[in-house]
């Protein structure tokens, strides 16, 4: 009997995982998965009538779910009984709790802004030219806000607390703080909220993404912060002690311009954090999980976002050490170290002085 070559197993298994992952887009995106969480297991009809969808669609979707292994399904009860379709707790944990590192579900939701633009993306690759952010639109920012989030509320200020450095300068009365890149502005708001003395300044290119800052850092009650609209080479309100650079130096057209601004708006003896992808320090092939999703990341979307400017120099997502490097040379910086933080996503920490 003719045995299929483990090559075509593995595309098959990645045509199934696609179909899979536009199914979880659909389920986050139609609220059903936060429903399925504070409701506790339904059958389809009720689900639909919850989220005000339609009960066919819904049957359909929760059976592939329960076949993907993503619900669990209880056996009907009674005469004429449907089988109803729930969460576990792991489940609630990646698809809905916004305050969990396990939460996913944003994690699709990126991949497929840039599935949606995969007409698009055909013309940049053929012609040149790139997809830009604001093609890719709300559920890309959304979904890097939401999968960033909690590693933001949750980690961060106890990783910065352990470099006493850092934590003594943004401890300081009166510290002047930026974060240039904060998109939606949850790494604003941590900030600010961990060092309450500190007056904190998040920037960004993305004139919605600073809208949503701003309405967030007001829900909050964060009065120690200001959202600003700016490219990342007008860096204003300096001088800084600190200035954050938080996964954004790879998607950046200029970067070593934005570096220069940066580092021309420091105070004395002031330092710059970059927190980017941690990425090998070379291609291996074929390479682990987190080098893959690197790369994944950077073909639909992040190249393609950085190459939508002139002139861009298009670092893309794999964003190596040693370009880090040579970026902070080029930018002024005499030195570079890694902070020692580990187990922080997919992300590595640099100081720049």
């Amino acid at each position: 009997m003719e045995t299929t070559p483990p090559l075509a197993d593995r595309v098959f298994e990645t045509g199934v995982a696609m179909m899979e992952g536009l199914a979880v887009y659909l389920g986050d995106r139609l609220g059903w998965y936060r429903e399925l969480a504070a409701s506790g297991p339904l059958v389809p009809a009720e689900l639909a009538a919850r989220t005000h969808t339609h009960h066919r669609y819904a049957l359909e979707w929760c059976e592939q779910q329960a076949a993907a292994g993503f619900l669990t399904a209880h056996d009907a009860t009674g005469d004429g009984g449907e089988r109803r379709y729930g969460l576990d707790a792991e489940g609630v944990a990646v698809f809905t709790d916004i305050r969990s590192t396990d939460f996913l579900a944003p994690f699709v939701r990126l991949v497929a802004a840039s599935a949606i633009q995969l007409p698009a993306l055909l013309e940049a690759y053929r012609e040149g030219g790139g997809v830009s952010w604001q093609q890719l639109g709300d559920d890309a920012r959304t979904g890097q806000a939401d999968m960033n989030r909690p590693w933001f509320e949750q980690v961060l200020p106890g990783e910065l607390a352990g470099a006493p450095h850092l934590h003594a300068a943004l401890g300081r009365p009166g510290a002047a703080v930026a974060d240039v890149g904060c998109g939606y502005g949850w790494s604003t708001i941590a900030l600010a909220r961990a060092y309450p003395e500190a007056r904190v300044v998040g920037i960004d290119i993305d004139g919605p993404s600073v809208e949503r800052a701003r309405a967030h850092a007001a829900d909050a009650g964060i009065e120690n912060v200001e959202m600003v609209h700016s490219a990342g080479e007008e860096i204003e309100g300096g001088p800084y002690d600190v200035v954050f650079l938080f996964e954004c130096l790879h998607d950046m057209p200029y970067p070593v311009e934005v570096l220069t601004a940066v580092r021309r708006s420091l105070a004395d003896g002031g330092t710059v954090v970059v927190m980017d992808e941690a990425a090998a320090d070379e291609l291996t092939a074929p390479a682990d999980l987190v080098q893959r999703a690197l790369y994944g990341f950077s073909v639909l979307c992040c190249l393609p976002d950085s190459l939508s400017h002139p002139d861009s120099v298009g670092t893309g997502t794999v964003i190596r050490r040693d370009v880090v490097e040579r970026y902070a040379r080029e930018a002024g910086f005499g030195r570079v170290d890694e902070l020692p933080i580990e187990d922080f996503g997919f992300w590595r920490f640099y100081e720049l002085r």
